[in-house]
Parts: C-alpha cells; structure tokens; sequence
C-alpha cells in the first residue's frame, strides 16, 4: 500500500514531532539541571545521579530518536 504525502505536510509533520522530542530532551535536562544530554548521561552511569537510570534510558531513546528524525527531514525527496 502507497500513500502519497505532499513534501510540505511530511516537513510540518516532522518538524512538529522533532521539536517534542527537543522539548522532552530539555524537560530531563533542566530536572537534572543539566546542559548537555552527554553530560547527564555519563553522571547517571557513574553514579552522580543515582536515581536517573530511567531518564538517562529515555534521553537516550529521545537523541537516537531525534537522530532519525533529522536524517528523515534532511532527506526527503
């Protein structure tokens, strides 16, 4: 099955889900009061934060996340 998407609705749309994922990567930081995601994460496996676990786990999901969403917008046809 194909559906066609016009180039502006895909852009809108990817912009849209990049810029929540943005807002949620930066909600982490500012609960840990952190700048940098690379930061945060190296802190909670050594231990700084002990209580992070959950949160480095999920920054990470949301960067590999934004990753592909950036490629994917970088990239469209």
């Amino acid at each position: 099955m194909n559906i066609s998407l016009d180039k502006e609705v895909a852009e809108e749309l990817i912009t849209f889900k990049l810029r929540r994922i943005q807002e949620l990567i930066q909600s982490i930081l500012k609960h840990w009061d952190e700048s940098t995601a690379e930061s945060f994460i190296n802190k909670a496996r050594d231990g700084t934060y002990p209580e992070a676990e959950n949160d480095a786990i999920e920054l990470r999901q949301l960067l590999l996340e934004e990753e592909k969403l950036k490629n994917l917008l970088d990239n469209l046809p």
